[in-house]
């Protein structure tokens, strides 16, 4: 007999990383797979990063590091901070961990008591809802339609907070939609923040380097509520590091100690060897994460070109990060005669079995009537995932 927590009972399983997973599986069997499931970079890390690790390794950072990150990677990151985003962070307000993800758990643990209420804004990253059900906390949906580019307006904000609103989930350029928010619909997000003593909200800005226009806009730039605001962010994205697994925070000083304190009994410091390659990565040119983007752009247009020509599905075309959200609710209901399609996810499952294309269905997101395709793949993978596409979608009456 299994004895099974409660908190890991309510916990759901990644959908991203379950089709990833089902698609490998696949592929083992000899079946050829086109993965668009993964928000994973198709890029190598840069050499000169690699370097750094080796040269790690030959230096000896094989001890514990200190928990909160080493300090030299600290003050890069708060230079980083400063100079990207202007925004200032001591190292002291800085914690390093292992990705963003578990920056996010760390900020989650830290500052949400059972019953509190926490704001996603759907469609929101899978993780967001477990996480914040793991801290017992109550999720609040926000949903944000495709009409009005999956973004929020700041009314259907300020009626979600209640007495027990703690936390606000932000993220910006958006996984799974691929949208940016302005600086003036910012602005209007970040007063209402204001207008509510004891209300946080954590930015998540990893997609910050895929950016098709415009500017960046920092959540803790809006200076009357930065001490309200927690910044996260990582390698994973801009730097093709999703394997180094390094996030960190910027964040008021005390919530900085809390989750130091946290990640002190939980994981300790994190990779030694993989901090030093992050401290390579924040002190390069950049110019191979410019790289990265530009083509991350390219992919956009082709795959936006390519999925407008499908019946059925309505598209938006992304402002950043590499992902677009299609809203696939014209095949509800639709068989091809064996089965029937009941939901996104089933669709998602059709598509994996007739079109050997891995997606993501949108329940997971909280856009039940979407479907997430990650275009971080080869131009070659691109043109044929979406003939594929065409071709089983054809067949649904």
């Amino acid at each position: 007999m299994e004895y099974l927590s409660d908190r890991v009972k309510s916990l759901s399983v990644s959908q991203t990383l379950a089709m990833a997973q089902k698609s490998r599986e696949l592929k083992a069997k000899g079946i050829d797979i086109i993965n668009l499931s993964l928000g994973e970079p198709d890029f190598f890390t840069p050499d000169d990063i690699k370097e750094a690790a080796k040269k790690a390794i030959d230096d000896n950072f094989t001890t514990y590091p200190p928990v909160p990150g080493y300090n030299d990677l600290r003050e890069a990151i708060s230079k980083k901070f400063l100079v990207e985003n202007g925004l200032t962070y001591s190292p002291e307000q800085i914690i390093v961990s292992a990705g963003g993800k578990h920056s996010l758990i760390n900020v989650i643990l830290s500052i949400v008591n059972p019953g509190d209420e926490v704001i996603l804004l759907a469609p929101y990253w899978v993780s967001y809802y477990d996480q914040v059900m793991l801290a017992q906390g109550k999720p609040v949906i926000i949903e944000a339609s495709l009409e009005n580019d999956f973004k929020i307006r700041p009314e259907q904000l300020e009626k979600a907070i209640t007495p027990k609103t703690r936390l606000v989930i932000f993220n910006s350029p958006s996984n799974p939609t691929g949208m940016v928010y302005t600086r003036d619909e910012m602005e209007k997000i970040a007063k209402i923040i204001q207008k509510h003593e004891g209300l946080f909200i954590i930015s998540d800005e990893i997609y910050e380097h895929i950016k098709f226009s415009g500017e960046h806009v920092s959540m803790a730039s809006f200076g009357y509520i930065y001490d309200r605001v927690i910044t996260v962010n990582g390698v994973s994205k801009a730097y093709a590091m999703t394997g180094w697994r390094i996030g960190y925070i910027g964040a008021p000083l005390w919530i900085a100690k809390a989750c130091n304190k946290l990640q002190g009994q939980f994981t300790s410091g994190v990779c030694s060897i993989a901090q030093r390659a992050a401290l390579a990565a924040l002190e390069s040119k950049g110019i191979d994460r410019e790289n990265m983007s530009k083509a991350f752009l390219r992919r956009r247009d082709l795959i936006c070109g390519l999925l407008s020509e499908i019946k059925g599905l309505k598209i938006k075309v992304p402002q950043g990060a590499f992902y677009i959200m299609p809203d696939i609710t014209y095949y509800i209901g639709k068989s091809d005669g064996n089965v029937t399609i009941n939901d996104s996810d089933e669709l998602a499952l059709y598509l994996l079995d007739k079109a050997q294309v891995a997606v993501v269905g949108g329940i997971a997101f909280g856009a039940p009537g979407c479907i997430r395709i990650s275009y971080a793949a080869s131009d070659e993978n691109i043109k044929k995932a979406a003939g594929r596409i065409r071709t089983a979608l054809s067949y649904l009456k």
